[in-house]
């Protein structure tokens, strides 16, 4: 790869984390409040995003996400949030790997899916758990609104998936992937 190659995939990684971390902003900031958090769409588009970028997904996920909890008035969750969910976008990315054709079977994407929302669930249970927050009682409470939250998320983002658009604009490609567009490139 050229030096000219890697110059332009590295500004696309950089346009697409910036874009991808709007978009997780954004489904975030569209939800609805609960007791103690509040439900959104913002987990639909770190999958999303995870498709895309890979493990680099971390950055739109933690940024993203925590910039709409610092704005919807929810600051005691900004470090929290950063590390839940850019872990989200990290381990999806890592778990959504091609296969040789430069695919992902539904089954991966579905465990990814489960494992990553996993996470956000056990995440939030066990910060909100502690002293300083809520307690193990009120922290139980959250577990449903937030597999609620998980649950819409992989249903949304399975499909979205299967968008021919998104494995354009793929970074994280696989090896046969990258050898064809190379050679349609030349």
């Amino acid at each position: 790869m050229s030096n000219i190659e890697k110059n332009r995939n590295t500004l696309k990684k950089i346009a697409y984390t910036g874009v991808l971390a709007s978009l997780v902003f954004a489904g975030t900031e569209l939800h609805i409040p609960t007791a103690i958090g509040h439900i959104n769409l913002g987990d639909l588009v770190i999958l999303v995003s995870s498709y895309i970028l890979g493990p680099f997904a971390f950055v739109p996920a933690a940024v993203g996400s925590t910039l709409a909890d610092l704005l919807a008035g929810y600051p005691q969750y900004a470090v929290a949030t950063f590390l839940i969910k850019g872990i989200m976008g990290l381990v999806a990315g890592l778990l959504l790997k091609r296969n040789s054709a430069g695919k992902v079977s539904l089954a991966r994407k579905l465990s990814a899916s489960f494992v990553t929302e996993l996470i956000m669930i056990a995440g939030y249970f066990a910060f909100e758990s502690l002293p300083f927050m809520y307690g193990v009682a009120a922290a139980a409470g959250s577990v449903i609104p937030n597999g609620i939250q998980a649950s819409a998320a992989i249903v949304g983002a399975i499909p979205l998936m299967y968008v021919k658009l998104f494995d354009k604009y793929q970074l994280s490609q696989g090896a046969a992937e990258n050898k064809r567009h190379k050679t349609a490139v030349l």
